[in-house]
């Protein structure tokens, strides 16, 4: 029998999961791998969280939701927005999802057709690029070069000559931790709107801000839609929840291709991650040591010749220039993981055409850890031929 591959299946592999499978491989072998390969916190799931999920297994019954989410969840994550930012979104414009990564299907196969032209930056997050390939989107990258972000003028510029129907873009960005400041992302979606181009906001990495307060796009209109997770500050990746805030129009479409595509998310990991508003005291603790982590490496990666390619404003996430040791980033990526026991991601995952030239090192690693993983990267870089 012959099985049939699709065209849309020849997507890249994601170069990070790669590489976290060769640090586990390396482990398992009795290596002491030290890994700043993927934008795992190294918290744990914060206490209120875990007593709401023991509690709902105590009472026994977990099954299907409302495929927008249980109201409870939707209800703290409105109230989070009042708190937080001082937006006012109404709950029926909030959907709860599995993971952010739900989340882009759902976004992309309710916006957008086959053919339909969608901007994405580069560098950036390798799944936009994937999933949209994947359901036949056209992908447009606009390369940032020395910009930390994008702009409504490069937006403009591009729609000029590719007439776009979307745009996605992250603030704080992956991977490089750069922050669109609140004059220039209101710029940026004001010129998006006025030439009718869709805009996707994924703020995974919202209260992992450093200098300046987060921003949300909602906070320019309700004709946005938002993408966010509880898997980044809140610690709570392997849970696989997130939501999106929708336009009006856009929450009956989301809805129909839920129910059928996920049902709805786990209802388990919905009641608990309502209880993670609770958990700032916690929370915030981690990201001290985050903190900790990025002043070490603002200091420690230039002084390797390892200089900074954007500013370190959120995330957790430095994104080097490599270009003094190496011209092929993911050949030094696996000497250094064999010959330092240093795990980091290649830039070929977040930029297809200039990333043989980059690095990111993720410090959502333990502030000891990451100075021995320093540590062994010099002494590596000073004894390679």
């Amino acid at each position: 029998m012959t099985i049939s591959l699709s065209r849309r299946s020849d997507v890249e592999p994601f170069h990070a999961m790669d590489v976290l499978a060769q640090a586990n491989r390396l482990r398992a072998s009795g290596k002491d791998v030290i890994s700043m390969a993927v934008g795992q916190p190294f918290g744990p799931t914060p206490g209120p969280v875990r007593i709401a999920a023991e509690q709902a297994l105590a009472r026994g019954r977990i099954g299907y939701t409302d495929a927008l989410g249980v109201a409870a969840l939707r209800e703290a994550i409105a109230k989070h927005y009042r708190d937080h930012y001082g937006v006012e979104v109404p709950v029926g414009r909030i959907v709860a999802t599995t993971g952010s990564s739900a989340g882009f299907n759902l976004a992309f196969l309710a916006m957008f057709d086959a053919g339909d032209r969608v901007a994405i930056t580069s560098p950036g997050y390798p799944a936009y690029r994937n999933i949209m390939k994947a359901l036949g989107v056209e992908v447009v990258e606009i390369e940032l070069g020395d910009d930390p972000y994008l702009t409504g003028e490069r937006l403009a510029a591009v729609h000029a000559e590719r007439k776009l129907k979307g745009v996605l873009f992250a603030s704080p960005a992956n991977p490089t931790g750069a922050v669109i400041p609140a004059g220039p992302l209101g710029r940026l979606i004001d010129a998006a709107r006025d030439m009718g181009i869709s805009v996707i906001s994924d703020e995974i990495y919202h209260r992992l801000t450093y200098d300046e307060p987060d921003v949300t796009a909602l906070s320019f209109g309700d004709d946005v839609v938002v993408i966010n997770s509880f898997s980044k500050y809140y610690c709570m990746t392997g849970w696989r929840i997130g939501w999106m805030v929708v336009p009006e129009n856009l929450v009956r479409p989301i809805e129909r291709i839920q129910q059928s595509l996920y049902i709805s998310p786990p209802e388990l990991s919905q009641v608990a991650a309502a209880a993670a508003f609770d958990a700032t005291d916690e929370l915030e603790l981690v990201k001290r040591r985050y903190r900790e982590g990025r002043a070490l490496l603002l200091d420690r990666l230039p002084r390797l010749g390892l200089p900074l390619a954007a500013p370190m404003d959120g995330a957790f996430y430095a994104y080097c220039d490599v270009t003094r040791h190496t011209n092929d980033s993911m050949e030094f990526a696996r000497r250094m993981i064999g010959e330092a026991l240093v795990a980091a991601t290649p830039g070929r995952d977040f930029d297809v055409a200039n990333g043989h030239r980059y690095m990111r090192f993720s410090y959502a690693v333990d502030p000891a850890e990451l100075a021995m993983a320093l540590s062994r990267l010099e002494t590596w870089l000073h004894g390679r031929p």
